[in-house]
């Protein structure tokens, strides 16, 4: 009778641990993230459709600090905000600057990155430096819709901004010779230049970023409104700053810390 009511409580006892674990993952948070796939080593897409890079695994370590369960879609630059806006998915991790034009339409975590811009021609090119002036009369590639492209139109006035949906097609027309530098992200023109592919062209220099512009760095993107989930991002930041994961991520792709300054 005793070993009868001892398994008894015991099945009980564990029906219990069950259904409180299974309520537990009922509870646990539930995000769909974005990233564009198209911006290495920041991210991109593997040949099978899977999004890796710096943005992804930084994200992922995000959702685990957070015990949050994470899905990822890939997302067109151009179409990303307004496929936030309409509730496709919940947050952004693609190397989005957190500038004044884009906060009044989203929301932002602080941020986990913060590189500066840099200006890429080719080899034989005439140009000796990144001045407005040495650039002018010439035609200067970007990508459409960032930072890069909205300080291109406002400090290189006398060029010819030409804009691109991605990075690629702008590294592929200077690599023809269809246009004289282009403009981008330091590390991802780097990156570019130190393969195959971006042998054609060098670094003529970095710039200086404008605040007003630039803004402070890359930061997580939500809907506009929803600070509780910013927030979260940016305590998770924060929490793996501080225990080494994100040095362990910045080191797979980086030889300097991506992070910027402690602001």
């Amino acid at each position: 009778m005793r070993i009868t009511k001892r398994l008894a409580l015991a099945f009980s006892a564990a029906a219990i641990a069950f259904t409180m674990g299974a309520a537990h993952a009922e509870d646990a948070l539930k995000l769909t993230i974005a990233s564009e796939g198209a911006y290495p080593p920041f991210n991109n897409l593997t040949p099978d459709g899977k999004l890796v890079g710096f943005d992804i695994d930084i994200g992922n370590a995000l959702c685990e600090e957070m015990k949050a369960q994470c899905t990822w879609v890939s997302q067109d630059w151009d179409g990303m905000i307004p496929a936030l806006q309409a509730g496709k998915f919940d947050a952004i991790i693609a190397s989005m600057s957190i500038t004044p034009e884009r906060l009044q339409k989203v929301d932002f975590s602080k941020k986990y990155y913060n590189t500066p811009p840099g200006i890429a021609v080719p080899k034989d090119s005439d140009v000796k430096d990144i001045t407005p002036e040495a650039l002018k009369g010439k035609t200067l590639g970007v990508q459409a819709s960032t930072s890069h492209s909205n300080y291109a139109q406002s400090k290189y006035a006398g060029s010819e901004v030409k804009m691109y949906p991605t990075a690629d097609e702008y590294k592929l027309d200077i690599s023809n010779g269809r246009v004289d530098a282009v403009m981008d992200d330091v590390v991802v023109l780097g990156q570019w230049l130190d393969s195959d592919a971006g042998a054609c062209c060098k670094l003529l220099g970095t710039v200086t970023p404008d605040p007003a512009i630039h803004g402070p760095g890359a930061g997580v993107t939500v809907k506009k409104g929803n600070t509780a989930l910013a927030d979260k991002f940016t305590a998770a930041i924060a929490a793996i700053r501080a225990n080494g994961k994100y040095k362990e991520i910045n080191d797979k792709y980086f030889k300097i810390d991506v992070y910027g300054g402690e602001n």
